[in-house]
């Protein structure tokens, strides 16, 4: 018990210390700030896009053929719909309707989504195509990605591309789970 005793005050003492220390700061406070794409063009970017590969999250598990639905709102407001396969194509279809505002009026590059007032997420498009024929969204501490697409299947080149990217915003691509689509 003793033992046990002295661990917990070396746990404790080192957590004081990485608090009152930059030594033991998190991964994501060593990187740089992520950027976003400079503009984005609202009305261009509404519309069906496709999920190709995603982080893992608990909200998504099981999910098979992921797209996401945006439509511009005359409030400025952008609606969401999300919609998958649970866990097959043959499975029933799972969906979550929400609603996205733009934070970064000068870019249209830094959304907050809400699925369940009052609680929002960072949606901020970190990648986008000449012709919005991809994206990819990220969160500022790089805890979630999506790679999307405005069909269900991506060419590998393109995919490369993007994947490059993405290293080069200090984001672990090797965490990426493909997603299937029909």
């Amino acid at each position: 018990m003793r033992y046990l005793g002295a661990h917990i005050w070396l746990i404790a003492g080192l957590a004081v210390f990485c608090t009152m220390s930059s030594g033991c700061s998190s991964p994501e406070e060593k990187m740089p700030p992520l950027e976003t794409v400079p503009f984005v063009d609202l009305n261009r970017y509404t519309g069906i896009w496709y999920e190709i590969a995603r982080y893992p999250n608990s909200f998504q598990e099981g999910c098979v053929g992921s797209r996401a639905t945006y439509s511009l709102q005359a409030d400025g407001r952008i609606a969401v719909l999300n919609e998958c396969y649970d866990r097959s194509f043959d499975g029933r279809i799972r969906s979550a309707r929400g609603m996205a505002r733009i934070i970064d009026k000068s870019s249209n590059a830094k959304l907050e989504v809400s699925f369940f007032w009052p609680l929002f997420g960072d949606y901020w498009i970190i990648d986008l195509g000449k012709e919005y024929e991809y994206a990819a969204i990220g969160h500022p501490k790089r805890k979630y990605l999506w790679i999307l697409s405005r069909s269900p299947q991506m060419q590998v080149s393109l995919l490369d591309g993007i994947l490059t990217r993405l290293k080069e915003k200090h984001y672990d691509t090797s965490r990426l789970i493909m997603t299937p689509q029909k």
